[in-house]
């Protein structure tokens, strides 16, 4: 059940939005926490007047980016309407003025929780504007383990399609680079298990 304007730490006003509407924008100071109280809202980056990188969908009820508005920092990504929604808008500033009255434990733990969700989000937005090349080298370095022999390789424990997801990529794209780098001789496949003779070649790849 969608939480009552009641309920909420602050006095809100309700405000709707249409599908595509943008309702806070990337690299702005919000000056209202918005609380979304029907619909679905899409985050991720505008590029002229379209959402190419969806980074993540909310539906109601939740908070949106309400971090941003404590933190009385930029948004770090687009906010955009994905159906008709209906919202609770309450001032940052009278947000910010709550969150100091809070006992110290809690308001620092609030604090933290938001810093983590930002940087969360900013690291996985970075990630999904990359190339999928440097996206592809980026994960196999992260996932990488060195066996006793020396080898630098990763045993594929998800199927592909649910890789390519987490890369924000379809399944071909990411079949097409992996068979690229094989190509590139900076990865060898046996099995369900991937070897990586180049490891510098990729971090070349991924600082790209």
């Amino acid at each position: 059940m969608p939480l009552p304007a009641a309920a909420l730490p602050l006095a809100a006003s309700p405000r709707s939005a249409a599908p595509g509407e943008l309702l806070a924008a990337r690299f702005a100071v919000p000056q209202q926490a918005l609380y979304l109280h029907s619909g679905r809202v899409v985050a991720g980056l505008l590029q002229r007047g379209s959402l190419r990188h969806r980074l993540v969908e909310f539906e109601a009820p939740c908070w949106l980016d309400a971090a941003s508005a404590l933190l009385d920092q930029p948004s770090p990504c687009d906010w955009v309407a994905d159906t008709p929604v209906a919202l609770l808008a309450m001032p940052a500033a009278a947000l910010r003025h709550w969150h100091a009255g809070l006992p110290e434990a809690a308001a620092r733990l609030l604090r933290d929780m938001a810093l983590a969700q930002r940087r969360q989000a900013e690291a996985t937005l970075a990630l999904l504007v990359q190339d999928a090349e440097a996206r592809c080298a980026q994960w196999l370095l992260q996932h990488a383990r060195r066996d006793d022999d020396g080898r630098v390789g990763i045993a594929l424990q998800q199927r592909k399609r649910t890789i390519a997801a987490q890369l924000g990529m379809a399944p071909e794209t990411f079949s097409r680079v992996l068979r690229q780098l094989r190509e590139r001789g900076l990865v060898l496949q046996s099995g369900a298990q991937l070897l990586l003779p180049d490891p510098a070649g990729l971090q070349q790849i991924a600082a790209a």
